[in-house]
């Protein structure tokens, strides 16, 4: 039977994702797969090598989809899209999504390897580009810290994504993505600018700041999500 390094990867993760290190053996592995172990390492010269693997394909499954958003028109168009393909991404590859965000530790390592350390940090700072350009664009106050902006938002939308996948909200995937997209929304429009209000056409109906529109859509989002 011949097997592909894609078909080892995705009985790795499973393995891996079920039973930890001590499950993911190569011995293991081979016998899921219906092969010997000599037929793996042909592919793989170890289980850490296997891990590593497993790990830059996270990164690579999940840039396939965020980068998509690079060809909206843009700043705004881009941030935005990159959220929802970041959402596909989770809700169609959970068990990349997971293998993105566990420790070094998980895996038996004392720190990311450095191939795995640099796609890592190169979706950081695809993520970090696209809250840069919106601020340079006027649409996210710029009142501290880049950094500080983007690691916000990145922690509002993976612990929501989080919370979901690990079943503690009893909501349908579709019904997830509705409240995804009203949560987002009210974390972009509590970090925007008036300029951001005016594009997504809420005005400024009550008062300077515009402070009212943002209750006002607020609001009405969460009832729309949640029904």
């Amino acid at each position: 039977m011949a097997i592909q390094r894609s078909d080892i990867r995705g009985h790795a993760t499973e393995l891996y994702l079920c039973g930890g290190l001590r499950a993911l053996s190569m011995r293991n592995l081979a016998a899921r797969l219906g092969v010997t172990a000599p037929a793996l390492y042909r592919h793989y010269g170890s289980k850490d090598e296997v891990l590593r693997d497993m790990v830059r394909e996270a990164y690579r499954q999940s840039a396939t989809y965020i980068h998509r958003a690079l060809s909206a028109a843009t700043p705004l168009d881009r941030f935005r899209r990159a959220g929802e393909e970041n959402l596909d991404f989770a809700l169609t590859h959970p068990r990349w999504y997971e293998m993105m965000y566990l420790s070094p530790e998980r895996f038996g390592w004392s720190d990311y390897p450095p191939e795995v350390a640099a796609h890592a940090q190169a979706t950081h700072q695809f993520w970090m580009d696209r809250v840069r350009e919106c601020v340079d664009a006027g649409y996210l106050r710029a009142e501290s810290d880049i950094r500080d902006v983007g690691m916000t938002m990145w922690a509002h939308s993976h612990g929501l994504i989080t919370i979901y996948m690990r079943g503690l909200l009893e909501l349908s995937e579709a019904r997830f993505r509705d409240v995804y997209r009203a949560s987002a929304r009210r974390m972009l429009l509590g970090l925007g600018t008036r300029k951001l209000l005016r594009e997504v056409g809420a005005g400024e109906r009550d008062g300077e700041d515009g402070s009212g529109d943002v209750d006002h859509l607020q609001n009405t989002e969460y009832s729309e999500a949640y029904g």
